[in-house]
């Protein structure tokens, strides 16, 4: 049986008088890779942020429901939203490596999980950037600025940083779209590579993408979610009329 590791309840997002996201009831399983698959505008991205609450940035809009992570509801007006966000490592579209050294990108995320020591630090950073296959382009440009990086780099620099504060969850919205393929195709074998020690939620509009990574999925249309299941049954014997002609091209 699938041991879930974030339950949603009736959650509903309002901007202003345009409802965004329509009475949203799912399980994402744990330490496997769940795809939110649809078409742009179809609410992905903002069910992503609700997760980790980066919709409170937007006063405009208007949260109810539930989101339960280890029994606990995160949309609760009294949950440690620091502490929350602590638990998930995210990757944007674009990646935002923080404005100093590539080093220092990581020592950070490491400090703010209480890590001390500088040869400890400096040990870690090592590691994280290898699982991030980074550190060999790197190594001898430590003390140089993320931002002199490529964007393929930044983004491995941002995963990287991401699992430096050791989360139980990645979040990932469009991870790979503005990468080259060499650097998209590392993202996604990367993901299948850690699942075992993390829940993924991946969100996409590329169905390749989803069918090469996928564990479980949840696809969504106009602000709903259509079907959802484990991947192999989604793509092979989708239960919706508007699950097959999404797969089938009919609309994007």
């Amino acid at each position: 049986m699938m041991e879930t590791a974030i339950k949603i309840n009736n959650l509903n997002v309002f901007a202003e008088k345009s409802q965004i996201l329509k009475n949203i009831n799912c399980e994402i399983p744990k330490n496997k890779i769940t795809v939110i698959l649809g078409p742009s505008g179809c609410g992905k991205t903002t069910l992503l942020k609700c997760m980790n609450r980066l919709t409170d940035l937007y006063p405009e809009l208007k949260v109810s429901g539930e989101i339960l992570i280890n029994d606990k509801n995160v949309l609760d007006p009294d949950a440690d939203i620091y502490k929350l966000r602590q638990s998930m490592g995210l990757l944007s579209q674009r990646p935002y490596p923080l404005p100093m050294t590539i080093y220092n990108n990581i020592a950070y995320a490491l400090k703010l999980r209480g890590v001390k020591g500088n040869r400890k630090i400096s040990l870690l950073v090592m590691d994280y950037l290898r699982q991030a296959n980074l550190y060999e382009e790197v190594r001898k440009r430590l003390k140089e600025p993320a931002s002199k990086l490529s964007i393929g780099q930044q983004q491995r620099l941002c995963l990287a940083r991401g699992l430096a504060v050791n989360p139980e969850i990645i979040l990932a919205d469009e991870p790979t779209s503005a990468l080259d393929p060499i650097s998209s195709r590392f993202i996604d074998e990367k993901f299948q590579e850690i699942k075992t020690n993390y829940t993924i939620v991946v969100v996409t509009h590329i169905l390749r993408q989803a069918r090469r990574i996928a564990d479980h999925v949840i696809f969504m249309y106009l602000g709903e979610v259509i079907e959802q299941g484990p991947a192999a049954q989604f793509f092979e014997n989708p239960r919706e009329e508007q699950t097959r002609l999404y797969l089938d091209g009919m609309f994007n």
